[in-house]
């Protein structure tokens, strides 16, 4: 979902795995999002994915336009009604001037080229819309799993993530947004999952498939034991994972 004239690609790939075992936000999240605005006809979901987060804007805006760099994750993306799906660029949207109440980044924004970005978003909105980015990072599972997935990320495919990775880590933190901040709600993802789905969703994560590429070889075989080991005997377990969200007025330019 990377963003920039040379678009590097680190998603395509694994994106019919990224449908299946990617976590989703949770509806109030939403439903905060659309009081923010004053108008609720069209929504405009940047780096769209697999569509999840188009969707569910559906139950709060009466269109919403769906957009993402990866033709991949466009052709897989969930068909639903009230949803229009493009392969763009995030500064080069399809949008017209001026027409979005509501545009969403998730956890993508820091692929982007921020500049062009952000003058896309002006051009876009409508005056007074909202602009609401989010991200999240590492997931809670319980201690002892959880310290094999820190190896594994640190050690294992540590030098594999891309440098926008940090963007993550940092929750954002460093990105200077050139909008009027709204102060958001604390957020949180929850999911009960098999150990079969949290294996897969490490394989959507670009380092595995960077160390792969790499390798030739795929790196959760080297913690596939002692993760079983960790998980125990239960079938599932609650997942959560801290979100950082981040949400802007955005004001008409001056003449």
């Amino acid at each position: 979902m990377t963003q920039s004239a040379a678009f590097k690609d680190h998603f395509s790939v694994q994106a019919e795995d990224y449908s299946v075992y990617r976590p989703e936000y949770p509806a109030e999240l939403y439903a905060w999002l659309s009081s923010l605005c004053s108008e609720r006809a069209l929504a405009w979901d940047c780096a769209t994915g697999n569509g999840q987060a188009a969707v569910a804007l559906t139950n709060h805006f009466s269109y919403v336009i769906g957009t993402d760099a990866s033709e991949s994750q466009i052709y897989r993306a969930m068909i639903y009604p009230r949803v229009e799906y493009e392969v763009a660029l995030a500064h080069q949207s399809p949008l017209a001037d001026h027409s979005a109440d509501l545009i969403t980044v998730a956890q993508a924004l820091h692929w982007f080229d921020f500049a062009p970005f952000f003058a896309e978003v002006q051009r876009v909105a409508k005056a007074n819309g909202v602009l609401a980015v989010w991200c999240y990072e590492l997931h809670q599972i319980s201690p002892a799993v959880d310290a094999v997935i820190q190896r594994y990320y640190d050690d294992i495919i540590g030098r594999c993530w891309p440098p926008e990775r940090r963007h993550i880590e940092q929750a954002y933190s460093q990105i200077e947004f050139p909008f009027e901040p709204i102060k958001a709600p604390s957020c949180t993802m929850t999911k009960q999952w098999t150990f079969k789905h949290l294996v897969g969703y490490l394989g959507t994560w670009s380092a595995t498939q960077q160390y792969q590429q790499q390798h030739g070889s795929d790196p959760r075989l080297q913690i596939l034991d002692e993760l079983q080991t960790a998980w125990g005997e239960e079938d599932t377990k609650t997942v959560t994972w801290p979100v950082t969200v981040k949400t802007f007025r955005i004001n008409p330019t001056a003449d």
